[in-house]
């Protein structure tokens, strides 16, 4: 009752700025304690805030659309229910596309562009992506997602993936390339595989496998394959180097 009988004789833009430091359960809990703190939560300064910082990309490439908006609770609200149902597509179309637990590098990428479309904010990956009981092929085209469009830096991307459980978790990626020439004639195509941990990835020691999932099938890469480990259904190339 004090704290409250206080919040209430700080000017506003005290309060305002006070309150703004909540997460956003937080914040929905403190608008059930009075009017006073209903009428405080709701305010359009504090959704602003949270929205630019949860989502910069889409605030910034939309900001023209709504430069005077009122009610950005509820956008912010919509938003999230609207990622929400973007991500479990996601989820349906890598689970659809990958067969005995491997992705083609085609699906795969078209996976990370859905994201790329939809401008997921660092906690929306966290929030739909980084779930240890998901496919690790999901929390791989968030890892990549988060490197190569958000720009997340390794440390901080490591954290929170060991926060989440999955830094552990492997992929298997094996890629073939064009056969060289040699002396006119032109060798057997060559394949190489890589195991590979998401905290590998995320701290991008290994720039060759990243680059590999960046670029796809291109010039002399004729197909890159990216498989699950640690399941039944694990290709033979990616058992062999597990043990």
């Amino acid at each position: 009752m004090t704290y409250y009988c206080m919040m209430n004789s700080l000017p506003e833009d005290v309060a305002i700025k006070i309150v703004s430091l909540l997460h956003v359960r937080d914040l929905c809990s403190f608008s059930c304690c009075s009017t006073f703190s209903r009428q405080l939560s709701f305010s359009d300064s504090i959704w602003e805030s949270l929205f630019t910082n949860r989502w910069p990309l889409f605030s910034s490439s939309t900001s023209n659309d709504f430069p005077n908006y009122k009610n950005w609770r509820k956008l912010y609200l919509k938003r999230h229910i609207e990622l929400g149902v973007r991500a479990r597509s996601v989820e349906k179309f890598v689970e659809a596309s990958s067969r005995s637990e491997s992705l083609e590098v085609r699906d795969y990428l078209s996976a990370v562009e859905s994201l790329i479309g939809a401008k997921f904010g660092f906690e929306d990956v966290q929030k739909f992506l980084f779930n240890p009981k998901m496919n690790v092929l999901l929390n791989l085209v968030g890892v990549h997602y988060c490197l190569t469009c958000l720009g997340t830096q390794g440390d901080n991307l490591i954290e929170v993936l060991r926060a989440c459980q999955i830094s552990d978790r492997h992929v298997c990626v094996k890629w073939w390339k064009v056969g060289r020439w040699f002396y006119g004639y032109r060798m057997r195509d060559e394949s190489h595989s890589r195991f590979v941990s998401l905290a590998d990835l995320a701290t991008e020691d290994d720039e060759n496998i990243l680059g590999v999932l960046r670029r796809g099938t291109v010039h002399e890469v004729l197909r890159v394959q990216i498989s699950a480990v640690g399941h039944t259904s694990t290709p033979w190339y990616c058992q062999r180097q597990s043990e």
